[in-house]
């Protein structure tokens, strides 16, 4: 029986696992590759890993960590941060990454996607996009970490990187992130209704309840959490958990 993917979605910063809120306020929450060793154990569908400074500070994710992971990991993982070019791609993989996770270069130049995808297959180039109303209450993309929007409507620029050829389209709402009071289904299922390809809900999980109403209410094909796969209780203490084979064959039954 078809079940969706459920995915960690885990931040990077400084090589160090943290947690943010509306992309800010970022907390240190552990070594990531002692998260990639539990999440083994807890049998996770796959992993994606995002280095939140490297667009900003005009870097790319370590490719050290990215072989880490790859000698530790038993799943499928994405990475992203800071990558621009056909050769960083090439280097990722080689390093044991399956997927590629591109966001700002995306945006600020689509042809790259279809070049990537060109190069590395469709199914190897995903596009996240972080979303946001602005100052006029209009959403909006957002680049470099969720600190600059751009002209694009989250529609438009998920048909836009369809049509450059992306596989997957990872939707992130910026005011859920970390908010753990449910995802933004609304937008979710604009997405989802406007491309082909899978789009990976992310954003504002805090139960299992809410990854089951991103596949049926917001029609997503796979979901991603952060905050909900390594916190624990009212007051959020760290602790990495992933529901059981059994749990989630009741909750998508």
């Amino acid at each position: 029986m078809f079940r969706p993917r459920v995915i960690p979605v885990l931040l990077l910063k400084n090589q160090g696992l943290v947690k943010s809120v509306k992309f800010k306020n970022h907390r240190y929450i552990g070594d990531p590759i002692n998260a990639v060793k539990l999440f083994n154990d807890l049998k996770a569908d796959e992993l994606v890993f995002l280095d939140i400074n490297a667009s900003k500070n005009n870097s790319l994710i370590s490719l050290d960590f990215v072989k880490k992971v790859g000698d530790e990991a038993n799943m499928p993982f994405a990475v992203g941060g800071g990558i621009k070019t056909i050769l960083q791609i090439r280097q990722i993989l080689n390093a044991g990454a399956e997927k590629v996770v591109i966001n700002t270069q995306a945006v600020l130049k689509p042809d790259f996607i279809k070049d990537a995808a060109s190069e590395f297959g469709s199914s190897t180039i995903v596009v996240s996009i972080d979303v946001k109303k602005n100052l006029f209450n209009k959403e909006k993309t957002y680049i470099f970490s969720g600190t600059k929007a751009t002209i694009y409507s989250p529609v438009q620029f998920a048909e836009l990187a369809e049509e450059m050829g992306a596989g997957e389209i990872i939707i992130n709402s910026i005011e859920h992130d970390g908010m753990m009071a449910g995802y933004d289904l609304n937008l979710i299922k604009r997405i989802s209704e406007s491309v082909s390809i899978p789009v990976v809900a992310v954003g504002g999980a805090g139960c299992l309840t809410d990854l089951k109403l991103a596949v049926k209410e917001g029609w997503a094909s796979a979901v991603g959490a952060g905050s909900l796969f390594v916190y624990h209780g009212p007051r959020r203490a760290v602790l990495i958990n992933y529901p059981t084979r059994d749990e989630l064959k009741i909750l998508y039954k």
